[in-house]
């Protein structure tokens, strides 16, 4: 896709914000933001069942196991029950689908079926791919019997590790990491026991992505992460400035997408996609137009931390929102950065089919009232995980603390 948008993270366009919402948080007029629940610890993505349930994928700390946390909701949108279960965890990725449960591990994608209207399953999951390099995942359907699965790089650069250190890193080509990681691969939604060398690999050329959702009669989506210290490695050939323009990217994923990691790096300023240094760029040159570029760019300074997205298919909020994508931008990852980082709020990006319109802050104020809590080290809360109810009804997770907000719209 040639359209895109550029958006400086908090210079990125603005609706008509109200005043604080619970938590400080401001929205567009006629948007309500409530606490569904607080303290469930070290939430990821969300999921929404069809009954009005809550899921949340959660990662471990210190290696304690922490499994899913179902929610059931009363009547004012708060939490009236809460159960953890299970031993699935670690993998972010989580999605109801076709009135099941599919949740990421760090290495496998699990299914779980429910009994009638009960919150926790009583079956064990059954396993639906296995043998997935370890890593985090995002998960999409598309409705026609696949199931996507993105797997990152867990590498900054596929630097050759002969390199003697303390000298400039060399990048290794091909790499051998895009063989097994960095891409999307494709499984059929329904089969049980898959192996991931089954799969089909889908697109490739992603550091990491988390982020993934499909967009109902058009394609697939996922944001993926740029890189990092590209300045502190080449000071010569890319600034500060250049280095802070290199984005967090939203890219419509076709087949055979190449994403570009780890030849090609995004210049957000420029708005062209340039060849790494450590492949022989000089900061300057642009790289082959064979590589996608994203239909949406994150930072200033600095990646935004795009975690999630999610497709709005509902009708209950205004037209302008419909078959547009909320975004979770979980903030720039340096505690030792300056205050006023990008991210930490929510980002609506329109689209008419395949076209994405300029981004726009939704929800911010996560991190605290003012730009100097957008740290990491200083941050109350930070976006991670975003869902729609079948209802219309938006929800967003936070990292910090696990705490669950809905976000509805009562204006005319």
């Amino acid at each position: 896709m040639k359209n895109f948008a550029i958006a400086l993270a908090l210079g990125l366009l603005t609706g008509t914000l109200l005043a604080q919402e619970p938590d400080s948080l401001t929205l567009p007029k006629g948007f309500h933001a409530t606490v569904v629940a607080e303290g469930l610890g070290a939430a990821r993505h969300i999921t929404v069942r069809d009954n009005g349930d809550l899921y949340v994928s959660m990662r471990r700390v210190k290696g304690v196991q922490a499994g899913i946390v179902g929610l059931r909701l009363g009547s004012d949108g708060k939490a009236v029950q809460t159960e953890h279960f299970g031993a699935v965890d670690g993998g972010t990725g989580i999605r109801m689908y076709k009135g099941a449960l599919y949740a990421a591990t760090l290495t496998a994608v699990y299914r779980f079926t429910f009994d009638g209207n009960a919150l926790v399953p009583k079956a064990e999951p059954q396993v639906i791919v296995e043998g997935i390099p370890p890593g985090g995942h995002g998960l999409a359907f598309d409705g026609a019997g696949r199931m996507y699965v993105s797997l990152g790089a867990n590498a900054n650069l596929c630097a050759d590790p002969k390199v003697p250190k303390g000298t400039k890193p060399v990048g290794l080509k091909p790499c051998p990491l895009l063989d097994t990681r960095a891409g999307v691969w494709s499984f059929d939604d329904a089969k049980p026991g898959q192996k991931f060398v089954e799969g089909e690999h889908y697109a490739t050329g992603i550091r990491d992505m988390t982020a993934l959702d499909w967009h109902k009669g058009d394609a697939l989506y996922g944001g993926m992460h740029g890189r990092d210290g590209t300045h502190s490695a080449f000071p010569e050939l890319v600034s500060q400035a250049d280095d802070d323009a290199i984005p967090d990217e939203i890219f419509r994923i076709a087949k055979s997408t190449d994403m570009g990691w780890p030849y090609t790096y995004w210049d957000g300023a420029r708005k062209l996609r340039l060849t790494a240094p450590e492949y022989g760029g000089d900061g300057k040159t642009p790289a082959a137009a064979s590589y996608a570029a994203p239909v949406a760019a994150f930072f200033q300074p600095r990646r935004a931390g795009l975690l999630d997205i999610a497709f709005y298919g509902g009708k209950r909020f205004p037209k302008m929102y419909r078959d547009g994508a909320f975004v979770a931008l979980h903030g720039a990852a340096d505690e030792g950065g300056e205050n006023g980082q990008a991210g930490y709020n929510v980002v609506f990006i329109p689209f008419k089919g395949n076209k994405a319109g300029a981004p726009m802050v939704f929800a911010d104020g996560f991190a605290g009232p003012t730009m100097d809590d957008k740290n990491a080290k200083r941050a109350i809360y930070r976006p991670v995980g975003i869902a729609v109810a079948p209802d219309g009804t938006l929800y967003v997770a936070d990292s910090n603390k696990g705490r669950i907000w809905r976000i509805t719209y009562a204006g005319k």
